[in-house]
Order: structure tokens, then C-alpha cells, then sequence
């Protein structure tokens, strides 16, 4: 997973852009054309909005409502269509951001989106810094210790190579002897580490597994010849394709390998928070709007049919 701006989206991906202007001449959006889809890049994403709700705002915990504001961080580490940087390089916007905009909504709270890395996004939710964590996270045993989830996608994973080829992953013995990139402590790493691991048990040539953190690296990367493919988060695969015309999806798996992974809200442990916010995300999935929303961005599959508090996770490793 990596960080995108725009300016970065448009060169390697070769994206074609186009402006609506106003009256007057002044441009006053920018948009792109992916996968049959018009996506709004500007910083005036015209969001769907959500009511109030007052039997649920009011299980908001109150400190929280004293603030008046639901701040949701999200790691600068994700790209489009999760969490990215619009056209004027300092808005984020996403499939993440719309849904925070919604959930605080719900619950009477303005949003506050902040950005930082992967690593601080949990620190800075230990400290209370971050009452809520809208990131792509995926629901684990292991941070189920620590924190509490209310789901709100399906994790999908996808491996992503050079456009026109011959090869599809279906199975782990299917990466066998191939060059593939992922990011370092993601769930993905974990499952091509333990394919790799069971292949060569069967005897197969090993997998050659290099680490990018960067999109615009493994792109290069995927470009050059150097890597055979990349593997991540399938939103992400899925756009980047759908935009560049270079590359192509050549498998899907869950994000928890054997079982069915999900992405969730997070917050700390017993903080009250994740009740509220898994009603209100029930009371979104009910009237439609969570499904507008998921449907923007092109990820109407991934979609879940109700909101989980604490779900079964990954297991521990």
C-alpha cells in the first residue's frame, strides 16, 4: 500500500483528466473515467451526507460529543480509490473519507480527517489522539487484544501483473518461482510468506519476494520486467488497472487467506465508541446510502450486509 497524491496518480498511471468549467471559464472540478465510472478528483467532492440520528448519537461516549467532532484517522500508506489526495494535493478523498463524512453524520459530529503513517495510525489510537481509525484495517485476533471493530467491507486481496499475459493465480502453488512484491507488514505479506513456506515443503521453486512501500515503486517495478506481479489490496488493483490500461488483475483471494477477511472501524478497546458507530454504519447500510457510496468508487463487491461488532479475525500467526 502506498501514498498518492495525484499529481503522482497522473504520471504513472497515465490518467486522462478532464475539467468542467464553470460559466466564466474557471475550472470547477476534475474528473477521471475508470472502469466505465466519471470519479470526482477535485477537493469539492460533493459527498452524500447523512441525518443525524439521535438515539444513536447519543450512545456516543461523552467526551467525545463534548468535542463536537468525530476525528477519524486514516494512514497516508493507502491509494485510489481507499484514501488519496484530490487534485489540489492536500484534500484527501476516497471510499474511506465518504464513509467517515457519513458514519459522523449519524452520529451529530462534524468529521475530522487526519493523515499519518500506518505505524502512528495505531499509536496514535492507543493514546486517544484518534477516537476512530477508517484505514483499510483488517479485522485480526491479534488486535482484537487491543482494539474493538465494527465491519464495514469485505477484505479482498489481489495480484497484479503486466497486461495481456497467460498467467492467473488460483491457488498458492501458482506463485511458485515468480517475482512478487508486497508491503511489509500487511496481511498480504503473511500469505504469500506462508504459500511460500508450504511450496517449498511440496518441493516447488521458491518464490522471490520483494518489498515496496512506495505505489509508484512497484509500479515501476511491474513496468520494467523486475517484478512478475504485486500483491494488495483488491480496491486499489482493481482502479490502478481500470486507469493505466497496463496492467490487469490476474487473481483475487480473501484477505484472510482460508477464511473470509473484513475490513472495520477501529477504535481502543472498551472506549464505547465502536457501538455507536456500527449502529450508525446499519443505519446507512438500511437507508441506501452506504451502498451509494461503496458503488462511487466501485466497490459495490465488497459490500457487507450488516455491520459486525468483534468478528471472528485472522488468526494469530
Amino acid at each position: 500500500m502506498s501514498a498518492w497524491k495525484i499529481t503522482g496518480l497522473v504520471a504513472a498511471a497515465a490518467l486522462a483528466l478532464s475539467a468542467c468549467g464553470g460559466a466564466d471559464g474557471a475550472v470547477t472540478e476534475d474528473k477521471v473515467v475508470a472502469g466505465g465510472k466519471t470519479v470526482n478528483l477535485s477537493p469539492e467532492q460533493n459527498r452524500i451526507t447523512a441525518e443525524k440520528v439521535d438515539a444513536i448519537a447519543a450512545k456516543v461516549p461523552a467526551a467525545v460529543r463534548a468535542t463536537g467532532k468525530l476525528v477519524v484517522g486514516g494512514s497516508s500508506t493507502t491509494a485510489p480509490p481507499l484514501r488519496f489526495y484530490a487534485s489540489d494535493d492536500k484534500t484527501i478523498i476516497g471510499v474511506e473519507t465518504d464513509l467517515a463524512v457519513l458514519v459522523a453524520g449519524v452520529l451529530g459530529l462534524e468529521p475530522q480527517l487526519e493523515v499519518t503513517s500506518w505505524e502512528n495510525l495505531f499509536i496514535s489510537l492507543d493514546s486517544g489522539a484518534y477516537p476512530i481509525g477508517l484505514s483499510n484495517i483488517t479485522v485480526t485476533e491479534a488486535r482484537k487484544e487491543k482494539y474493538d471493530f465494527a465491519t464495514y467491507r469485505l477484505d479482498t486481496l489481489a495480484f497484479e501483473a503486466q497486461a495481456g499475459g497467460n498467467w492467473r493465480i488460483t491457488k498458492r502453488q501458482d506463485v511458485a518461482g515468480k517475482t512478487i512484491a508486497v508491503g511489509s507488514g500487511t496481511n498480504q505479506e503473511r500469505i504469500l510468506v506462508e504459500w511460500n513456506r508450504l511450496n517449498e515443503l511440496d518441493g516447488l521453486p521458491a518464490t522471490d519476494i520483494k518489498y515496496f512501500q512506495q505505489a509508484s515503486d512497484y509500479y515501476l517495478a511491474l513496468e520494467s520486467g523486475r517484478i512478475d506481479a504485486y500483491v494488495g489490496p483488491n480496491p486499489v488493483s482493481a482502479y490502478h488497472a481500470a486507469t493505466s490500461g497496463k496492467t490487469e488483475v490476474i487473481g483475487t483471494i480473501s484477505g484472510g487467506g482460508e477464511i473470509q477477511g473484513k475490513i472495520a472501524a477501529t477504535a481502543k478497546k472498551g472506549s464505547g465508541l465502536i457501538e455507536p458507530v456500527a449502529e450508525a454504519l446499519n443505519h446507512l447500510i438500511k437507508n441506501g446510502q452506504y451502498a451509494q457510496v461503496l458503488d462511487r468508487w466501485g466497490l459495490a463487491n465488497e459490500a457487507v450486509e450488516k455491520s459486525e461488532i468483534n468478528p471472528p479475525g485472522l488468526p494469530k500467526t
